[in-house]
């Protein structure tokens, strides 16, 4: 059997585990007959159905197998002692994913299969691949101590094995391997009823591919990333759902089972195009308002915002309280109050537009924040939580000007101010992550360690509040006309609340020795060893190479450690709350150096009484409190006849025996030890009560710290890449000047070359720019280098560029790229028919397309004509501010009596010798070779196919070949 290990002290400094077990002989388990409970059990007999359907199984082995039926859709790890393990199919089927030993356990009905197990220190190893490489439901079956009764009902067991928490990709709350730079969303939607639902097709659909009658049929948001706190809610319609998915980005998506199925196939549908992890919620959402759901939050929703929220977005956080309440297994939470979103507030880039643009993730690299996208370019943030809010502003900028300018005063004041930008900097490097340390104590899980970075944060920020209120006074002193710069930081402090948090630091302060913390992980770090090296024995049993080889290097180092480390007495007591902590723990602590004094002082005597000066007096698990002496001199001193000592264990070189004075002084050492640990324990809870206390106000001081990081990166980027601050309005008018793609100009830089920067007047006199050139100079740079540019400015962020001025833009299309999807029946061509068929249809006068190479898929007179449509409907009936790029130079020739459209192009340069270079810069007019035999050589074609090509060019521009721009022509002009 292996050795009981204790669970997890709520503080992570523990008492010491000095007395671990060691593998050894079965033990059994005894009550005595006068601990056994009078009259009726508790429960009563069980019923005939409960004896009909009595197990034959081991008691744990069929706890664990009525959990693997109650929880059906987890794998359930069940805690034994000191390790988990898995048992049944899960141990067959899970066991070779973890690299675990599957064996056959015996029992009465025969062999089980199990997984030997994992030490739990490794639980958040194992869970990482279950749940964030393999998206798997955990439901984790903890260890609880039985009482007299439960034991005999039981048949002798210790403890009893309960499940007390379910654990989803969408309900991580403080594992290690979640993502630190990106929330972790939970999404539930709920589409309102419709009566006359429209049948909606299963395949082929993208944004806005929904019959007319359901288009704009209301859905209804509601997500939460449970380890923040932050609770959001949205009213969206149908067409418009992937957009918003897509900007969530959530790890796990909630579903009532009651969803009308044509509805629910084709929400799947959607769903199904970025592999979204989808969870079923039985029965009807719960019919309840918003006013049942305030235990759950830190502070009650007020009933004038009660009123904001729609039928639908209320179910839809029915079902999302509901399934996460339901995999805490009944734990309180504190969550944020909802914020509802409107879509009028935020720029809405669709789907396609994200993953277009780059913006948080690249082609390659579908990691958020990966090399090359525009969150990498634009990250320097120095805190975790500051990275996450940088996300959520890339992924939907705002459209409010108050709120952007307040940003953008923000990023000029400390890009005027380099010495205020690194104090404050700096002061945030020693921050933690606050959002996620105050949700671990809403929920019941802080520590130790989390109070202390608590303290330290409040720290950082009390001193963040005088930097600015100094640099406050000093800029109104010198300079009293800078009203609105100065108006920002205002804002900022006055955002901040310390007097509550102040008093919680500072009583953290005093109650938590560091030093003690520090020594105490020392220590833990010992006791995880012997279960390493428990383990390692089992390995060395019952596993073979490959399992001695799965155990880390760094785990055996530590198991080396342990041997050489010697065994703590009870002098080497650990402690983590100072001794002022409390009066009370001030006096244990009194009574215990009383108590160690004697101690000290009958050492002394019984040395000197039986002349044997290596006496100490101890306690062993095994002995209890002995007196031991070591050398065979001194056992020979101690044999002397003393007379109330009784002999315990003798051998050659030590002895340990019993004496009255030191059973009674250890018995009352030890009482005065649990009444400490008491006290801790309760100093402990009262500090987390505090936090919680202090909920709201360092939930706010959070998002102030976290605006400010922002603000900062963006200074140190601006100074970095010589940015400009936008100027916006609520026009339509795109004016930039010497614009600058901001992820490419880094790129070409790190390789040497230069980027050429170009100007973009759209919006104006001319609402569509078409683009045409060579392949390879530069025209998709250009389209996207202006999107991102307007994204930029409404995050509110400075922007590459030497003067940029433009009005708000409500949403961002990008139709670039090309690519299939083949699962969904999807030809390259359909996926560009239905991108851009989502854009024609939503694009507003406020709208910004960018459009690249539309027709190209088909035919060029199938191909001609899609263009041609769709640059027509563009301009005569959204009224949006266009890039168009093409290769099909006729579309010029067809749009020239459109007074709005204004032709561009870029070029290549040949020199006399055959070489050339591309002229990125644009220039007015059209460029009716697209020079593709030059990327072809470039790209290493032989130079026979080059010959051939080249040949077959220059046939097709005789004027026999000009038929299908004739046709395009005489149909433009009909």
């Amino acid at each position: 059997m292996r050795a009981a290990v204790p669970n997890n002290h709520a503080l992570s400094a523990s008492p010491v585990w000095s007395q671990c077990q060691s593998r050894g002989a079965k033990s059994k388990a005894t009550v005595k007959i006068r601990d056994l409970p009078q009259g009726l059990l508790e429960g009563g007999l069980p019923t005939l159905e409960e004896r009909l359907d009595d197990p034959v199984y081991p008691t744990v082995i069929q706890q664990a197998k009525m959990n693997m039926r109650k929880f059906e859709n987890c794998v359930v790890l069940t805690r034994m002692g000191g390790f988990y393990e898995l048992y049944f199919e899960h141990a067959e089927e899970y066991g070779p994913l973890l690299n675990l030993k599957v064996a056959a356990k015996p029992t009465t009905v025969g062999p089980v299969p199990m997984v030997a197990g994992f030490p739990f220190f490794q639980l958040e190893r194992f869970l990482k691949i279950l749940v964030y490489d393999l998206n798997k439901y955990v439901a984790i079956s903890e260890e609880f101590p039985n009482n007299v009764s439960e034991k005999v009902k039981s048949g002798g067991l210790l403890f009893d094995r309960k499940v007390t928490r379910v654990i989803t990709p969408g309900t991580l709350v403080d594992e290690k391997f979640m993502d630190p730079y990106e929330n972790n969303f939970i999404l539930a939607l709920h589409p309102e009823p419709s009566d006359q639902e429209s049948p909606l097709r299963t395949s082929g659909l993208a944004e806005g591919s929904t019959s007319g009658a359901s288009a704009k049929q209301r859905v209804g948001l509601a997500w939460l990333d449970l380890s923040t706190g932050a609770f959001f809610t949205q009213l969206t319609t149908l067409d418009l759902l992937p957009a918003g998915i897509a900007r969530i980005r959530a790890r796990e998506i909630v579903l009532s089972k009651t969803i009308d199925n044509n509805m629910k196939q084709h929400i799947l549908t959607l769903l199904g195009h970025e592999q979204h992890l989808v969870t079923w919620q039985p029965g009807l959402p719960k019919d309840k308002c918003i006013s049942d759901w305030d235990p759950m939050f830190e502070t009650p929703v007020s009933n004038t915002e009660q009123g904001n929220f729609t039928e639908v977005e209320i179910l839809a956080g029915n079902i999302l309280l509901e399934y996460v309440s339901d995999k805490l297994q009944g734990r309180a939470m504190q969550l944020q109050p909802p914020v509802k979103r409107h879509e009028a507030e935020n720029m809405c880039i669709d789907r396609n537009s994200l993953r277009g643009l780059e913006i948080l993730e690249t082609f390659r690299d579908a990691t958020a924040g990966g090399r090359g996208s525009l969150l990498h370019a634009m990250r320097r943030t120095v805190t975790k939580s500051g990275a996450r809010l940088l996300r959520e502003r890339l992924a939907s900028p705002s459209m409010s000007l108050d709120i952007i300018n307040h940003r953008l005063n923000l990023v000029e004041r400390f890009l005027r101010n380099q010495s205020l930008k690194e104090d404050i900097t700096n002061l945030l490097r020693r921050t933690f992550d606050s959002q996620r340390l105050v949700q671990k104590f809403s929920l019941g899980r802080g520590d130790a360690d989390d109070l202390v970075s608590l303290q330290r944060t409040v720290g950082a920020t009390e001193r963040i509040a005088n930097v600015l209120g100094e640099a406050l006074d000093e800029e109104i002193g010198f300079d009293s006309t800078e009203v609105d710069t100065n108006d920002c930081l205002s804002l900022v402090l006055k955002s901040l609340s310390l007097e509550g948090p102040s008093e919680l630091a500072h009583r953290i302060s005093e109650a938590i020795d560091e030093d003690g913390l520090v020594a105490s992980h020392r220590e833990e770090r010992i006791q995880s060893s012997g279960v390493i090296t428990m383990a390692q024995e089992i390995l060395n049993q019952e596993g073979g190479e490959e399992d001695l080889q799965a155990m880390s290097q760094v785990l055996r180092s530590k198991t080396v450690a342990k041997s050489s480390s010697p065994t703590s007495d009870d002098e080497g007591d650990l402690w983590i709350m100072r001794r002022t902590a409390s009066p009370i723990l001030h006096r244990l602590h009194e009574s215990l150096d009383a108590l160690r004094a004697e101690k000290l002082s009958l050492t002394t005597r019984l040395r000197d009484e039986m002349k044997a000066q290596s006496l100490t007096l101890r306690w062993t698990p095994g002995l209890g409190h002995i007196c031991h002496v070591k050398g065979i001199k001194d056992v020979r001193a101690s044999l002397t006849n003393h007379g109330s000592a009784r002999n315990g264990s003798t051998t050659k070189s030590t002895r340990a025996f019993y004496l009255p004075e030191w059973s009674a002084l250890g018995t009352r050492m030890d009482q005065v030890k649990m009444q400490m640990r008491s006290e801790e324990q309760r100093v402990f809870f009262e500090l987390r009560q505090l936090v919680v206390t202090n909920l709201v106000k360092l939930r706010r001081n959070a998002a102030v710290l976290d605006e400010l990081d922002v603000a900062c990166s963006s200074a140190v980027l601006a100074a970095e890449q010589s940015l400009v601050r936008p100027i916006l309005n609520n026009g339509t008018v795109h004016k930039i000047v010497a614009g600058r793609h901001p992820t490419v100009k880094l790129g070409l830089e790190e390789q040497g070359r230069a980027f050429i920067s170009n100007d973009c007047f759209v919006g104006d006199k001319q609402n569509v720019w078409l683009i045409t050139g060579p392949n390879m100079a530069g025209k998709s740079t250009f389209l996207r280098q202006n999107a991102l540019i307007s994204i930029l400015a409404q995050v509110g962020s400075f922007v590459p560029a030497e003067h940029a001025e433009m009005g708000i833009v409500d949403q961002m299309f990008s139709r670039v790229g090309s690519a299939d999807n083949l699962f969904e029946d999807q030809s390259t061509f359909m996926v560009e028919m239905l991108e851009t068929a989502s854009i024609l249809k939503h694009a507003t006068p406020r709208s910004f397309v960018i459009m690249d190479e539309v027709g190209r898929g088909t035919t060029p007179e199938d191909g001609i004509a899609v263009a041609f449509a769709s640059l027509h409907h563009l301009y005569h009936t959204n009224h949006c501010r266009t890039l168009f790029a093409t290769h099909f130079h006729v579309l010029a020739d067809m749009t020239n009596d459109w007074n709005g459209v204004g032709c561009y192009c870029t070029d290549v340069s040949e020199s006399s010798s055959g070489s050339f270079s591309y002229v990125h810069r644009l220039r007015p007019g059209v460029n009716r070779r697209s020079h593709a035999l030059k990327v072809a050589k470039l790209a290493g074609m032989p130079d026979s196919a080059i010959d051939v090509a080249a040949q077959v060019l220059n046939s097709f521009r005789g004027a026999a070949t000009l038929e299908p721009e004739k046709q395009a022509q005489r149909a433009a002009r009909a």
